[in-house]
C-alpha cells in the first residue's frame, strides 16, 4: 500500500492516507527510543542486527532563549516542513498519539507518509527554563520506511540553540528496498535543507 497523487495533496487527500494507514509498522520495543542521545542508539547493537541506519543532523541556528522559543514555535508550527517539495499541514497538533501526513514530491508524483507522535518531550532547568523541546514521529503502514524521527530545539551550557534530526529507519516497500540508498541521501538533503527553512524562519522572526 502506497499512498500516491499527481498533484499536491489536499487536506482531504492527508484525511484519506491516515483514516488508511493503521497502525505502526515497526516493533513496539523500539517506539520512543529516538528520545535518547545519538550516542546511546549508537551503542545499541539491536539497531544494525535488525537492519535499521541511524541518521543525524545537528545544526547551530543561534544564541538565547528568544532563538531556543522561536525554534519551539517553528516546530510546533511545522516550519521545520515548511519545503517547495515536502510539507506537512501546519495545522496538526504536535501532541503525543496525533497523526500526521508528511507529504513529498518525488519526480511527477507526490507521495504521502502516515505518522504518528509517540512522545513530546521538554526538559527544564532547576530555575523553570525551557531548555529543550522535541517530539518523535513513528511510522505507520502504508509509510515507504519503517522507523522513528525525532526532531527537537535545545540550548547547551553556551547558551547556544541547536536543531537537531535524529532518526532510524528501514525499508517497509519494494520502491524503498530497492532505491534505499536514494532513499538515505533524500533524508540527509531534507535534513540540510529543514535546517535551512529553520535558520531562515529566526532570523525573520527578528526583524
Amino acid at each position: 500500500m502506497v499512498f500516491l497523487t499527481w498533484v499536491r495533496p489536499t487536506t482531504q487527500d492527508q484525511k484519506n492516507c491516515l483514516n488508511k494507514s493503521g497502525t505502526f509498522n515497526y516493533d513496539d520495543k523500539y517506539k520512543g527510543v529516538t528520545a535518547k542521545s545519538l550516542s546511546s542508539l549508537k551503542e545499541d547493537k539491536g539497531f544494525s542486527k535488525d537492519g535499521f541506519l541511524l541518521n543525524n543532523a545537528r545544526v547551530l541556528v543561534g544564541t538565547g532563549i528568544d532563538t531556543f522559543e522561536k525554534g519551539k514555535s517553528a516546530l510546533q508550527s511545522w516550519r521545520h516542513f515548511g519545503l517547495n517539495w515536502a510539507f506537512v499541514d501546519p495545522k496538526t497538533p504536535v501532541r503525543q498519539g496525533a497523526k500526521f501526513c508528511v507529504c513529498v514530491k518525488e519526480f511527477l508524483p507526490w507521495l504521502m507518509m502516515p505518522l504518528q507522535v509517540v512522545y513530546v518531550n521538554e526538559t527544564k532547568t532547576a530555575k523553570n527554563r525551557v531548555t529543550s523541546f522535541g517530539f518523535g514521529g513513528g511510522t505507520l503502514q502504508g509509510h515507504l520506511l519503517a522507523g522513528e524521527e525525532r526532531f527537537s530545539i535545545e540550548i547547551d551550557e553556551n547558551n547556544q540553540v541547536w536543531y537537531e534530526i535524529l532518526s532510524f529507519s528501514k525499508p517497509a516497500h519494494i520502491l524503498s528496498f530497492v532505491g534505499y540508498p536514494y532513499v538515505m541521501l533524500r533524508q540527509k538533503y531534507f535534513a540540510q535543507e529543514s535546517a535551512k527553512v529553520m535558520m531562515k524562519h529566526i532570523s525573520s522572526s527578528k526583524s
